[in-house]
This record gives structure tokens, sequence and C-alpha cells, in this order.
């Protein structure tokens, strides 16, 4: 079946193909279920019209932001890698081979805030995916050796990251722009930091004992299934998960009163690149502040905004234009990078970025203009749900802003909400010139 078909009676089968939900009803179109075990353990539960397919995501509230303690940042990011090394039930070797047997795609990934573990197979072996998930998360066992072993793969991996001239640049601008609050390292953590995690052995499981709790994670599970089975089979194989979850002890991050630029250097080939942050607030679905930078986002930002048709198709001194808005746990920075033609044109860039910000602080935008963005962006979300996949793939930002789905309704309902005037008080407030970080990244070879 051609994918365009699926997504129309997919949106046919939940009354959403006749019309986008009006303004101030649920956006989310699928029914759900929702509860907490004893032990605090999170689940959430969405039938979905799929049949044979499952996706199953492990949520942890943790990502790097987490990592607190001076000289261990990096952790959440080997946790992705160790986890899958089993435990005395199912050893790593066992692990892959049930997954590969029962024809699972399985990964992770690991971003500031939360880490994700996610398999998507058959639903006759839902069960089996329990159980080898739910041991794994209670009963992690790994040796010292192979703990050496793995943080070693993750060094590599930091190597392997410092040839794209992106990542150079990024964590050269969170070293710069923060201070305090651990947005200050990248997810894989300061190099320092890793080149020094196969001695903290110890510390790791610390780290798993601290953070790897029932009341630190929601499980997900989205596709075809009987939900009171799988609320029986949750509780069989999660009810007797002990152990209690470990605040972090982050710092607050010191109110920014000047701006900063730092040029920076790459040792490679790589077109000149500015990467711009503004400190904003973070992840509300109530601050109309917050919520309006994602208008702002595709409105002075996106492929159809003046700035870029005058910069990348007219005037074409810039190669690459894009942005990231967040969300985050926590405030963290609006994002604008910029890859430019020629090293000569980096200033005049710079003052253009500027002075589209500076007009969206002084002009409202057409209601109209506003009006069909949210339009396009609520259309452009529920097309995409279109698999189990799809569907659970959307939902760990959300749920580890605030622990729960009903972000997500109460997120594009609050989008609904922004008025050009809210735009206009957002961008007066954030991108003020004493909350501006600045990186300028040149290659060293031409």
């Amino acid at each position: 079946m051609k994918k365009s078909l699926l997504i129309l009676l997919v949106l046919m089968s939940v009354n959403l193909f006749a019309e986008i939900p009006e303004k101030g009803k649920k956006i989310f179109p699928f029914p759900y279920q929702k509860y907490s075990l004893e032990n605090g353990f999170k689940v959430i539960l969405i039938p979905f019209d799929s049949p044979g397919l499952v996706s199953y995501y492990t949520v942890v509230r943790t990502g790097s932001r987490d990592e607190w303690e001076p000289g261990k940042s990096g952790f959440a990011h080997f946790f992705e890698h160790i986890m899958f090394r089993g435990t005395e039930k199912h050893p790593g070797n066992v692990y892959d081979s049930i997954v590969t047997s029962i024809g699972a795609d399985a990964n992770a990934y690991t971003s500031d805030d939360l880490t994700v573990y996610h398999l998507n197979f058959a639903s006759e072996d839902l069960e089996k995916v329990m159980d080898i998930e739910s041991d794994r998360f209670q009963n992690l066992k790994f040796t010292k050796e192979q703990f050496q072993t793995e943080s070693g793969a993750v060094y590599g991996e930091y190597r392997k990251g410092r040839t794209n001239p992106w990542e150079v640049g990024i964590e050269a601008l969170r070293d710069m722009a923060f201070e305090k609050h651990t947005y200050k390292h990248t997810t894989i953590g300061f190099e320092r930091d890793i080149k020094d995690m196969p001695n903290q052995y110890d510390y790791s499981i610390n780290f798993y004992n601290r953070y790897y709790r029932p009341s630190n994670c929601v499980l997900v599970v989205v596709g075809d299934f009987i939900p009171e089975e799988v609320k029986n089979r949750v509780k069989k194989y999660y009810g007797d998960w002990k152990g209690s979850y470990t605040p972090p002890k982050i710092d607050i991050e010191p109110a920014q009163t000047a701006p900063r630029m730092k040029e920076i250097s790459y040792p490679g080939k790589t077109l000149p690149m500015i990467i711009m942050g503004y400190k904003c607030d973070a992840f509300s679905t109530s601050n109309k502040d917050y919520l309006s930078t994602f208008h702002l986002n595709d409105l002075a930002f996106g492929e159809t905004s003046e700035l870029y048709k005058k910069l990348v198709l007219n005037e074409q001194k810039v190669q690459s234009l894009f942005t990231n808005p967040g969300p985050s746990r926590d405030a963290y920075l609006f994002e604008i990078y910029v890859e430019v033609k020629d090293a000569k044109d980096i200033q005049y860039v710079i003052e253009e970025v500027r002075k589209t910000l500076e007009n969206f602080a002084i002009e409202p935008v057409s209601v109209e203009k506003l009006n069909k963005l949210k339009m396009r962006n609520k259309y452009g979300f529920l097309m995409g749900l279109d698999s189990p996949n799809a569907v659970a793939g959307i939902l760990p930002q959300f749920i580890t802003m605030t622990g729960d789905i009903d972000a997500v309704d109460e997120f594009y309902l609050g989008l609904d909400a922004i008025t050009p005037d809210d735009i206009l008080h957002s961008t007066k407030k954030y991108f003020q010139s004493r909350s501006e970080n600045i990186i300028i990244l040149k290659g060293e070879r031409e």
C-alpha cells in the first residue's frame, strides 16, 4: 500500500480526514491509557490499527543534563551503549540472538534531557520483548573489563564526531554560553571526562542505581495489542522493580549580561560557519513567550522566510540556514546555524540575522500568515502519525519535559493561542544583544 493512501486511511479512522481539529480541541488523534505501578513506573498504552505490529519505547528521563558532578560527564550516553551488554539471565549475545530471531528492530539514543530505548516487532512477540527489556532495566550486569571496552568505544565515537565541523562548533558554543548549568557540555560529554571514563567503573554502577529507577522511566507501547493483557504483563514483568530515583543537583545558570563571541578553527577543510545562540526559557506549554519562538522559527528562518530567500536563493551567500528552537527541560538556547560560502560575508550575514530579529520585534506578523502557519504545522504533525513507530517516536521529548503524554495536546493548543503581539513580545524579550552567543568557525585548509 502506498504511504499516501495509508496516511489517508489513518486520518479517516480517527475522524480527522474531513478537517484539522479546530482551535481549542485536542489534536492527538488516538485514544490512550496511562497509569502507574506502585513503584512509580509509568505506562502509556496506545492501541493503533496496525495489524501485527508494535512499537515499544522505554523513556529514561535522564540525559547529559543530569551529569552534575565534576569530571563525570558522558555517562548518560555511555549507558545507551552498556545497556546492550545484558544480564545474567540474558547476556548480551543472548539478548542480541533473541532480538534477531524475532526480526525486531532495536536501537537507542541519548540527548541532553533523555535516553530512549526502542524496538519495533511483531505483536506476537510482545511478551518476549517485555521479558528481555524489563530484565535489562532491572538487572543490568557488566564486568569492569566490559565497562572499559565500552568506554573506550565511546571515546572513539567522540573522536569521530570531531571530524564534523558542526559538532566542533556546537561544543564550543555551549562551553561558552553556559557557566554553571550542565548544558555546558554536549550529550557525549567533555573530552577530558570521556578519556578518564575507563577509570570510573564504580561510579557507573552508582549512576545506574541512581537514574535507572522505575519512577524515572516511562514505557510507551503503540500498536496491535489488547490493553488489558498488556497491563497484566507490565505488572508481571515490572511490578517487582525496586529502587528510588535521586534527582540531580543541577546549578541554575546565572543571567547573561553581555554578548559573547568567539572564533575557532577547524583542523580541516570546511566552509565558514556561524552558530548563534540566544538564551530562552525552558519548555512550557503555558509560557506564551516560549511557545512563540516556534512560530518565529518558521516565520523568520524557514525556507519561505524573507531571510532565507535573500541569503540562500537570491544573493547565494549562504549554503545552508537552519535553526533549533528547542525544546529543553531547563532554560537553553534558540540556535541559528549558517554555512557561509565566503568568509568575507560572515559579518554581513550576522547583521542580516540581527536585522531580521529586530524587525520581528517591531513589526507584528499578519494574522493571516500566522494562521496559515499554524494550520500547516498542525497538518504536518498529523500526517506524520502513520505507523506505531511514528506515533511512539514523537512522544519521548514531551514525556521527558513533563512526565505526561497530555503535554502533546497542551503544546499544540498553546501554539494555537499565540497572537502576532505574542511573537513581537517574545522576540523583544529573548533576542537581545546581552543574551547573544556567537561562534565563528573557519577551516584551517582552503
